[in-house]
């Protein structure tokens, strides 16, 4: 205990880092540190990308920021006891077991069902009630640019805008199929049964049997142009048009190597894509003022 009767705990995360956090009980501080720990015992999510995708998404991120935008966000990440984005990468998914009434909250705001296969974001359609990725995005961004609002509420905004940049570019969370986003679409992946959402999610992600830093060095390292700026519409846009035109959805319900080597490289664009726009919407954010 301190002198505030604050209890300190130490959170070894995944990656190798320790986390110390003073749990004071309020606002949300021990739901985001519940979720730190909640999240190495918990299997990948079928929500998003899983946890690998996701911290690498924010380990790419973190690599552009600008030197203002890098401190801005340490601050906020050490209203609860994190150092790097990559540990709270995953915390919006943990909710689903550390505050199951913030995770049927937001529950909606991991994707963007699209309604049409022509891909164009009409938010009274795709968003209703503001309850989608896109508007998730923009929402907990402009919370996170204000500087009068509270820190914790800042922090949580960044968890949240670290997550969803993440999940808008996993082509399945941007729809327009009615099968939960590739959830209800089953395949066979080495002889097991799995869903394609799975694949996208984790599997074809951990057939690399690297770890999120290697994996982001390695992509750091590809010079291949890819598209940056945008909207969050326009992210959620390239997704279903990705979905629809680039083989994501198999002729054979049997997942072999030959759709691995076709679709992984697709995979990691969109990794490329989220970390670079996640950094240029934080040095936005963060950085400016």
């Amino acid at each position: 205990m301190d002198a505030n009767g604050a209890r300190h705990v130490k959170l070894p995360l995944s990656d190798g880092i320790a986390v110390g956090r003073s749990l004071h009980f309020r606002y949300r501080g021990a739901t985001l540190v519940a979720a730190l720990f909640f999240m190495l015992l918990c299997a990948p999510s079928a929500l998003a990308w899983g946890p690998l995708g996701h911290r690498v998404v924010a380990r790419l991120s973190e690599a552009q920021l600008t030197p203002r935008a890098r401190a801005a966000a340490q601050n906020l990440l050490a209203v609860y006891g994190a150092r790097h984005l990559a540990d709270i990468a995953n915390w919006a998914d943990a909710l689903r077991g550390t505050d199951p009434a913030l995770f049927h909250r937001t529950k909606r705001l991991h994707f963007v069902d699209f309604h049409s296969s022509d891909c164009a974001y009409d938010p009274p359609r795709d968003c209703s009630k503001g309850e989608c990725a896109v508007a998730a995005i923009e929402k907990y961004s402009a919370i996170l640019a204000n500087r009068m609002n509270p820190p914790a509420e800042r922090a949580e905004a960044l968890a949240f805008v670290v997550h969803f940049v993440g999940d808008i570019h996993q082509p399945l969370h941007a729809d327009y199929r009615d099968d939960a986003g590739g959830n209800d679409f089953q395949v066979r992946w080495h002889g097991r049964g799995t869903n394609l959402h799975r694949i996208w999610d984790s599997l074809m992600l951990g057939s690399t049997h690297l770890s999120a830093a290697r994996y982001a060095r390695k992509l750091l390292a590809d010079r291949t142009p890819i598209a940056t700026g945008g909207t969050p519409a326009e992210w959620a846009e390239e997704s279903c048009r990705i979905d629809r035109d680039e083989g994501v959805y198999p002729d054979s319900r049997f997942i072999g190597q030959a759709y691995v080597d076709r679709e992984l490289p697709i995979a990691e664009r969109r990794l490329r894509q989220a970390g670079a726009r996640l950094a240029e919407l934080l040095n936005r954010d963060l950085g400016s003022g």
